[in-house]
């Protein structure tokens, strides 16, 4: 029965009906009012009017949540089989915490079906739309597939949704496997649809057990001038496995995505991969489809891990003062007295640094060259530190701390790139130029250091440093001409430092380079322009009959049009004043909106420009050791971790710049 509206005053007493969680106890004069938590509505309170009339309510009750009372009533008769209950105070805490009760964790029968959907007065239950989510929530957030086996999650899930029938891990594993597929399917009709071509980096992974992984991720500029990325493949290595596997490993799964014929450039994360990896992979690609300029483009290798790379060889060759510096910080830290002394001396020598002595983390070398440069504003006071505290035995003689000054330059100049390099939210091909042509210069001098140590170091470090350039200058130089704002100026500049005399030849091979490369991007247009090329694709067909007496005349028409005065995209393009170098300058919305001026050179610097220069994540730029999986991952049968690793990497584009309500 209904109650009319009246002023009420709350009068705390202990409930024992869990439908008292959703009620509110008042009492006016000698009436008990039960005031719904959910919707206002009074109902009569008394004791003598038993909890009937409130189960009713609120399974009428249109405001009140997702919660099925019938169960909930259940529960209760059935709480003595359940081991885990949870403590919850409804609704208002300040107004009812004086009502506050345990409801115990529900169970269901087991034989309900999977795939039922419990309709309530307030909405819809989706029992398998729940476990989809869960297991996208798993794949989305790296979480370990287990924790659907936690006791804390169990008891978490059930108290806020007590229908949901939490899976085991096996069944968790199998949704996971299905979201895969299904994205897997998407990702590939977007991929081939794209109009530019794809370009493919090549980066090994390990595990704490040594084992070996090829992470094989797509990037490429799409149709609005986006730069994207995409892992494809995350494949486990056999501990046998050879150069020859690795190449077949890499065709095979290019050719599972149907994007061999796409295929613009590889970049592999380390130079000293073996060139007959990519010599087999060239053959392979270009059965189907010859490779644009020859292939000069094809092969890349990673600017940041020739960087590492170097920079291994310096910390090697300074490693025992390194490891003295490491000592003397650790000994000025060791207590405050030993601190205090420091300082003390440092001031009597005259430092007045702000700066504080830094311990590095060994596998972070700018941690180790923050240590360094810290290290050397105390030079004075470590100089003489023994002479005021003979427990001191790390010191460096003059000709350490003149190393030590030297190599630390040279790492800051590296930290410094790297940091242009990973700090970059859009990392096109064109950023490179610049900055490797630094390093060049700078290794350049560096090797005539008149000290036959820091000359030695400095000698290796370039040999490392020219088998990267002679692979990569190229492609690197035709990446910055197609910036507006430098174009084959900026080429001039830096090569005029670094080859002196001879700069003039090597000018013209970039300019002859890209010429060529521009040439078989007009081709390649000539033969959309009749109908010769693939669906939606600026690629030539490979359905063309071998027979066909005519297949240079392509080539022929592109170079006697060439010949009637027809200025092309590419001297356009170059002859036109460059552009003015401001800081807010954005190279792919200028290239999107000059497509309609330049429709053949936007299309090769599509492609140009989404070749990545560099394989590593933005996280480890600065990391020693390779790219680690955690044990979690490892420990997963392989087509599950490369489903979990591509699917969360695809998921998390997807989520990329879009706002999720909660």
């Amino acid at each position: 029965m209904e109650i009319p509206n009246e002023t009420a005053i709350k009068k705390p007493k202990r409930l024992t009906s869990v439908v008292w969680n959703h009620f509110e106890r008042v009492r006016k004069a000698d009436i008990c009012y039960a005031i719904c938590v959910h919707c206002n509505k009074r109902l009569s309170g008394s004791s003598n009017s038993g909890t009937t009339h409130l189960r009713n309510h609120l399974m009428r009750c249109l405001k009140r949540s997702n919660f099925d009372v019938s169960q909930l009533l259940a529960a209760k008769r059935r709480k003595k089989d359940n081991t885990v209950s949870l403590a919850t105070i409804n609704g208002d805490e300040a107004q009812r915490q004086d009502a506050y009760i345990k409801p115990t964790i529900v169970k269901f029968d087991q034989d309900q079906k999977k795939d039922e959907i419990v309709t309530l007065a307030s909405g819809k239950f989706d029992q398998d739309r729940s476990r989809f989510d869960l297991a996208r929530m798993i794949i989305l957030h790296g979480y370990p597939l287990p924790m659907v086996d936690d006791v804390g999650f169990k008891v978490f899930v059930k108290n806020l949704q007590p229908l949901f029938e939490v899976v085991p891990n096996n069944d968790v594993e199998h949704f996971c496997m299905e979201i895969y597929k299904k994205e897997r399917g998407k990702v590939y009709e977007m991929i081939n649809s794209l109009h530019g071509r794809i370009n493919l980096s090549v980066e090994m992974w390990y595990s704490p057990e040594d084992v070996e992984y090829l992470c094989l991720t797509a990037h490429y500029i799409d149709e609005e001038w986006k730069l994207q990325k995409k892992i494809m493949n995350f494949v486990t290595l056999d501990s046998s496995h050879t150069d020859d596997l690795l190449s077949e490993v890499i065709i095979k799964c290019l050719m599972d995505w149907d994007i061999d014929s796409k295929l613009f450039a590889l970049t592999f994360d380390d130079c000293s991969t073996d060139d007959d990896i990519v010599l087999r992979i060239k053959d392979q690609i270009s059965q189907s489809r010859p490779l644009l300029g020859h292939g000069q483009l094809f092969d890349i290798r990673s600017a940041a891990h020739v960087l590492n790379s170097i920079v291994k060889d310096a910390l090697e060759a300074l490693r025992e003062v390194i490891q003295k510096i490491r000592a003397s910080v650790k000994h000025v830290r060791s207590s405050q007295v030993a601190q205090r002394k420091f300082n003390e001396i440092s001031q009597q020598v005259g430092i007045n640094s702000e700066r504080r002595l830094v311990l590095d983390c060994p596998v972070r070398w700018d941690s180790t060259c923050l240590m360094l440069e810290t290290a050397l504003e105390y030079r004075g006071a470590f100089s003489v530190l023994q002479e005021h505290d003979p427990s001191y035995t790390s010191d460096l003689i003059d000709t350490e701390w003149e190393w030590t000054s030297f190599i630390t330059g040279c790492l800051k100049l590296l930290v410094e790139i790297t940091n242009a390099f990973s700090g970059n939210k859009c990392p096109t091909a064109s950023i490179y130029f610049p900055e490797i042509c630094d390093v060049h210069i700078q290794l350049i001098e560096w090797c005539k250091s008149p000290e036959d140590f820091l000359r030695s170091m400095a000698s290796k470090m370039k040999d490392k440093f020219d088998k990267y350039w002679s692979k990569c200058s190229l492609a690197l130089a035709v990446a910055v001409i197609l910036d507006p704002r430098f174009k084959m100026k900026l080429v001039e500049y830096n090569y005029s430092q670094i080859y002196g005399s001879t700069s003039l030849d090597k000018i013209k091979e970039v300019s002859d380079g890209i010429k060529e490369l521009f040439e078989a991007y007009s081709i390649c247009s000539t033969m959309v322009d009749q109908g010769s090329a693939l669906p939606g694709s600026s690629l030539p067909s490979t359905t063309i009959d071998p027979r066909d007496r005519l297949k240079g005349f392509d080539k022929f028409l592109y170079e006697t049009s060439q010949s009637q005065n027809v200025t092309s995209d590419l001297e356009k393009y170059l002859q036109e004043p460059n552009f003015p170098r401001n800081c807010d300058f954005n190279i792919l919305n200028w290239w999107k909106v000059h497509t309609p001026r330049y429709p053949i050179l936007s299309m090769m610097a599509r492609d140009v420009l989404g070749t990545p220069m560099s394989t590593v994540a933005p996280e480890s730029a600065f990391s020693i050791d390779g790219r680690v999986l955690d044990k979690c991952r490892s420990s997963l049968n392989p087509d599950t971790r490369e489903a979990l690793i591509c699917t969360q990497d695809w998921l998390q584009m997807e989520l990329k710049g879009k706002s999720i309500l909660l």
